[in-house]
């Protein structure tokens, strides 16, 4: 999928840590990417960035002189487009999507805006205060509430039909929150790479697909390829690549989607693309790779190699 170049990528820097919410995913997520790399062959620095300040990435980056920097930070400043911007000043090959399209993914409310545009099917939303949505129903229930900007189900609440009182947000939550018309039904996600969409996969969980869900052993069952109707997974991958091509996603993006079965093809909506999805030992995307072939560390080096080319 990625073309030839005429340079080839010898050390690597994994980025992981950071001081956004998501920092625990993104060292687990950093420390099997950095085993992947070397066992593909890479020499590999691991840089866990704590305070996730420009001067100390830079001074690091420029010690560590990488080939390619592959990027496993996770949440605010290392996945909207912060971290991509530094490293494009910085003139360093990386992996993942570059920053317009880090940017558009992680503003929620910017993102739809974008499939919408693409004709893409997206559920309703508003922007609100977060003590507005704490006093009253902003908008009739049943609905979701969660930070216009953060990843990995951080904050999400969910108002279920009929309830007679609003959600107790709690304070970790920012000041102005998206509030969005709940989409019932199945969970899907289906990872691109490149201009290749993998498969589709259902994700299986007794409530909430949250943030325990997502990344404790056991938390959620991945049925993969999923169970459905061969028209719900050829929309699934028509329209997770035609996401990835909206946002002007690069390398490797995760669109998630709610089918609701007893609607048909009209049931199903996307709930938004990660550019940086996961890659822990529960993380759907490399387990989408696997199931078309391609283990661990094979994806690690299409990443890197992929960054390269494009640089």
């Amino acid at each position: 999928m990625a073309g030839r170049s005429s340079r080839t990528a010898h050390s690597v820097a994994v980025l992981m840590g950071g001081p956004s919410a998501e920092r625990e995913v993104s060292l687990s997520s950093g420390r099997e990417c950095a085993d992947a790399l070397r066992v593909a062959g890479y020499d590999v620095t691991e840089i866990d960035l704590g305070t996730g300040r420009g001067d100390e990435i830079v001074r690091r980056l420029s010690d560590a002189r990488p080939d390619v920097v592959f990027n496993a930070l996770h949440g605010r400043w290392g996945e909207d487009g912060c971290v991509q911007g530094l490293l494009e000043w910085m003139g360093l090959p990386y992996t993942h999507s570059g920053v317009l399209a880090s940017a558009l993914a992680m503003d929620k409310t910017r993102a739809k805006e974008a499939f919408r545009a693409a004709g893409l099917p997206v559920v309703e939303s508003v922007i609100a205060d977060a003590d507005e949505v704490r006093r009253r129903h902003v908008i009739p229930p049943p609905y979701v509430v969660k930070p216009n900007d953060e990843g990995s189900s951080v904050g999400v609440y969910i108002v279920h039909d009929g309830a007679n009182q609003p959600p107790a947000l709690g304070p970790e939550m920012p000041a102005r929150v998206m509030v969005e018309t709940y989409a019932p039904g199945r969970e899907l996600t289906t990872t691109v790479m490149g201009d290749r969409a993998l498969d589709v996969t259902e994700i299986l969980t007794d409530g909430w697909y949250d943030y325990a869900a997502k990344y404790t052993v056991g938390g959620s069952r991945h049925v993969i390829p999923a169970a459905i109707p061969d028209e719900i997974r050829q929309a699934c991958l028509d329209m997770a690549c035609r996401a990835h091509r909206a946002l002007g996603c690069a390398g490797l993006s995760r669109t998630d989607f709610r089918w609701d079965e007893a609607r048909g093809i009209a049931g199903l909506v996307i709930l938004e693309v990660n550019t940086q999805p996961g890659m822990t030992p529960t993380s759907l995307a490399p387990e989408q790779a696997a199931h078309a072939g391609i283990d661990f560390p094979a994806l690690m080096r299409w990443m890197v190699e992929d960054a390269l080319c494009r640089s």
